[in-house]
């Protein structure tokens, strides 16, 4: 059974930076292709940041240069380092896994920028 585990949302202010965490079970994430994905209230839920299991990096042009996408193979952990959050970062955000053919998703985090 695989359960993903976010952690780390919160409230800060615009400039701020915020470390989400994803904790992994029942998938193995050195072998398995990563992603955070995000969704705002009345937007469609998107793709910010993946890392596949030998550790190569895709960004949204949305958040290229300010967010970093990084894994801990010991610890079964994926994280999202943001740095200069802006008000439009607000989301509630979802660490997903792709396992023989399906993809699972934590029960997400929320992340709110202020202004």
């Amino acid at each position: 059974q695989v359960q993903l585990v976010e952690s780390g949302g919160g409230l800060v202010q615009a400039g701020g930076s915020l470390r989400l965490a994803c904790a992994a079970s029942g998938i193995i994430i050195r072998i398995r292709n990563m992603g955070w994905y995000r969704q705002a209230p009345g937007k469609q839920r998107e793709l910010v940041a993946s890392i596949t299991g030998g550790g190569s990096t895709n960004y949204a042009d949305s958040v290229k240069g300010r967010f970093t996408i990084s894994k801990d193979n010991a610890k079964n952990t994926v994280y999202l380092q943001m740095n200069s959050l802006k008000p439009d970062d607000t989301a509630v955000y979802y660490c997903s896994g792709h396992r023989n053919g399906a993809d699972y998703w934590g029960q997400g985090t929320q992340v709110t920028v202020s202004s």
